[in-house]
């Protein structure tokens, strides 16, 4: 079973771009079977899917993001990465990355069966 640990800023100022890094151990992210996903909660809601990459490299993403989001992947590191465009306050939330098999959804937060530790990301001025 693979393991995942996220990486990045705590804060960011509003406009600004967040990146994230999922850093993948335990099996490669180009083979098997595995899925990833990003996915954030913000304070006091429930979990929202950024994107997701199937293991053959095809990444899809949320369109209620409106094109702010990036993901791409770098298989010689076996880590993932995800960047927000101009992010305001309502993109204050932690953040996971996490890895499923594939159940044909995105958002089946229950058959996610490796979760990174989640980074609180607070965008604020």
């Amino acid at each position: 079973q693979v393991q995942l640990q996220v990486s990045g800023p705590g804060l960011v100022k509003p406009s600004q771009t967040l990146s994230l890094t999922c850093t993948v151990s335990g099996g490669s992210i180009a083979m098997g079977d595995h899925y990833y996903s990003w996915i954030r909660q913000p304070p006091g809601k429930g979990l929202e899917w950024l994107g997701g990459m199937e293991p053959g490299g095809r990444i899809y993403y949320n369109p209620s993001l409106n094109s702010r989001t990036s993901i791409s992947r770098e298989t010689s590191t076996n880590r993932f990465t995800l960047q927000l465009d101009s992010v305001t306050p309502e993109d204050t939330a932690v953040y996971y990355c996490a890895s499923k098999g594939w159940d044909g959804t995105w958002s089946s937060w229950s058959e996610y069966f490796s979760w990174g530790q989640g980074i609180q990301v607070t965008v604020s001025s």
